[in-house]
């Protein structure tokens, strides 16, 4: 993933996303923020949340260019997050769910830390688009042209998602679709059919190569006061380790650390 989007359709992938993320979490408030792997999409630098981490695993590759954004960087298991439950106000996944070993582990972890209220927002790549039918056709013809959208990973259909986060309680607030261009590997291709796009979000909006999900996190029967007393019964936090400091941070001891 980290080499393609150096390609010019992961580019303008990128930007795409990179507009979509700036505008979603610049009005959210609260005091902690982590963003689940792709340090090339700095998805929480308009945020202004005190306390922002980019958390990293072992498939990661990263720079410190990459790492130059607002926060804290740390090395940890995606599917057993060091937060303990109910601690984070939001959470972005930039395409962390179809490039996990079990989406559905990591999700039911995100909503653990996630508290009553608090945001989710979700980056992926739409299967039901020409990019996705273009990615099919060349894992199905060996020898011929390689696929058009990285190797690892499994998509996973926006409608298909929605029912996952339903299943978790979680509200969608917004959600839309973009990049409508066709599957090209040129600057030059590309930029000729940018007259596509309002076309494409106008008439056959789920076609979009990628989708952007904000969903909010809703525990039924949550008193003002407090949370279900059920809820204290989570497993212990995992340990993690801070990789790299990515701008001066306030001390700041967690309860319960």
């Amino acid at each position: 993933m980290a080499s393609w989007l150096q390609t010019p359709p992961g580019r303008y992938l990128l930007s795409w996303e990179q507009a979509q993320l700036d505008a979603a979490v610049v009005d959210l408030f609260g005091f902690h923020a982590l963003q689940l792997g792709l340090p090339e999409l700095p998805g929480l630098q308009a945020n202004r949340m005190p306390h922002r981490w980019l958390a990293l695993n072992h498939t990661d590759r990263y720079s410190a260019t990459a790492l130059a954004g607002p926060g804290l960087a740390l090395f940890c298991e995606f599917e057993a997050l060091p937060f303990e439950s109910n601690s984070l106000d939001l959470v972005v996944l930039p395409h962390a769910l179809e490039l996990a070993a079990d989406p559905h582990v990591l999700l039911r972890e995100v909503e653990r830390v996630l508290r009553p209220e608090g945001r989710l927002v979700i980056l992926g790549l739409n299967p039901a688009s020409s990019w996705g039918l273009r990615q099919n056709l060349g894992r199905g013809l060996p020898g011929r042209q390689p696929p058009f959208l990285p190797r690892e990973g499994e998509f996973i259909g926006y409608w298909r998602l929605r029912d996952w986060l339903r299943l978790l309680s979680f509200e969608v607030e917004t959600a839309r679709f973009g990049c409508y261009r066709p599957p090209l590997r040129s600057d030059p291709w590309l930029a000729r059919w940018s007259w596509v796009e309002p076309i494409g979000a106008r008439w056959w909006p789920v076609l979009g190569a990628v989708y952007f999900i904000k969903a909010i996190k809703r525990v039924h029967g949550m008193r003002l006061m407090g949370l279900d007393k059920s809820r204290k019964s989570v497993r212990a936090a995992a340990p993690a380790v801070a990789v790299q400091s990515r701008q001066p941070m306030q001390q700041h001891k967690e309860q319960g650390s």
